[in-house]
């Protein structure tokens, strides 16, 4: 089989790696790609959000699978156009990945279904949005309504805070859903979904804010780590029951079947797990803690996925253990990062590159905000922990931050989920 993928993320080069092991792939490419994943595979250019030119790519290099990373190309139709070209694809339409694409379509799909979640409004004008903000608060919970690369979000306890962020979006011609707050620890599922059948993977929780102690703005995820000792053994099965599959099956019914990876992120309240939101997609940085555990041939599961088989497959298989990532990011980030900083470790095993680039000269340089994700397993949560940020210390990039406190309350048994 071969298969392309397309991104260029830590994401994208966690897929490349889990992909490269298996007998079965014959050829391997990534498109665009970045320094990490030209060591594994093929590397092709293109400009992942046009639906025509990936397509074309992939029938040039005479893909039998195409695998999708990132959002932005499955909002614009990419996966629609390497279908009609003839090629499978894992990824969901353009009509289905507005479950990501349009907060307020996924709140419409979650009201038809019955799925609990955050009391919400959408509000397109300035002229609505001081009465709109009395409504809800403290705490109040702003996002752009539309992509925003998970830097889209202010929560906050103060009013003015929340109507400036707001207004900035409104400014920019965004509209605004404005959410109630849900209390309770995050968690992030991810499920292997054909259309109808839903496979869950392990669940895992991220970590949104730049800096040690949910402190900072948020950002597309400091680290993650998977799977959650401190959640009951009927967590997956519940989610998958009470608010996956009713959203697969609504999104059937409307004819924007979803087939791909649909992506939970919930808050595990006092009231039972609620949806934050959907993704459309694998998670940055969750994807490369999930993975990093899976045993079960991942070519074989995305295929399957792809052309409708999912129910024909054995269950995924796990390693024991845990997983942890440290996201390591440029100097201004989640701002405007600094790029073109050289550096050195990121050869090292249990590091994936993100935003990075080689130079002429072979040096290997930043080109983005979140540079690197470092991966550390091992049998318990503290010594996966341990091994991350013992790779982070052999890496170096001038003027670069990490979160120091990735998974620490939860290696340290101080997170719970209420009864």
């Amino acid at each position: 089989m071969r298969v392309l993928v397309i991104g260029s993320g830590a994401r994208e080069h966690a897929l490349v790696l889990a992909v490269s092991g298996d007998p079965g792939v014959t050829a391997l490419a990534c498109a665009p790609g970045n320094a990490g994943t030209a060591a594994v595979a093929e590397q092709l250019g293109v400009e992942p959000a046009e639906p025509a030119a990936v397509a074309a790519l992939a029938k040039e290099w005479r893909a039998d699978l195409v695998v999708i990373g990132p959002e932005v190309p499955l909002v614009a139709g990419v996966a629609d156009a390497v279908r009609d070209a003839g090629i499978a694809c894992f990824g969901p339409t353009a009509a289905a990945a507005r479950i990501e694409g349009s907060k307020a379509f996924a709140k419409d799909v979650m009201s038809a279904a019955g799925v609990p979640t955050a009391r919400s409004e959408v509000v397109d004008t300035p002229a609505r949005l001081d009465a709109a903000l009395q409504r809800f608060g403290p705490t109040w919970v702003v996002k752009d309504d539309g992509l925003a690369a998970g830097k889209g979000v202010v929560v906050t306890q103060d009013v003015e805070v929340a109507r400036k962020h707001a207004l900035m979006l409104l400014d920019g011609g965004h509209p605004v859903l404005l959410e109630s707050f849900l209390d309770g620890p995050e968690a992030s599922l991810f499920c292997f979904v054909d259309g109808r059948t839903v496979v869950p993977l392990l669940p895992a929780q991220d970590f949104k804010r730049v800096g040690d102690g949910g402190t900072g703005p948020n950002t597309g995820g400091m680290g993650a780590y998977a799977p959650l000792p401190w959640t009951g053994d009927d967590l997956v099965e519940d989610v998958v029951a009470r608010i996956v599959q009713p959203v697969v099956d609504e999104l059937d019914e409307r004819g924007s079947s979803f087939s791909g990876l649909l992506y939970a992120g919930l808050a595990l309240t006092s009231d039972g797990p609620q949806v934050i939101e959907f993704n459309c997609r694998f998670g940055d940085p969750e994807t490369q803690v999930v993975l990093a555990l899976l045993r079960t041939s991942l070519a074989e599961v995305l295929h399957a996925t792809a052309t409708g088989r999912l129910a024909e497959l054995p269950p995924l298989e796990w390693s024991g253990g845990a997983a942890v990532t440290v996201v390591i990011a440029a100097d201004g980030y989640p701002g405007k990062p600094r790029t073109g900083d050289v550096i050195t470790g990121g050869e090292t095993e249990g590091v994936l590159h993100a935003g990075t680039r080689r130079r002429e000269d072979g040096a290997v340089v930043s080109a983005g905000g979140r540079v690197l994700s470092v991966v550390g397993t091992g049998k318990t949560l503290k010594s996966a922990r341990k091994h991350a940020y013992e790779i982070v210390e052999r890496v170096h990039l001038a003027g670069s931050h990490h979160r120091t406190d990735i998974a620490l309350r939860a290696a340290n048994g101080e997170v719970t989920a209420p009864a």
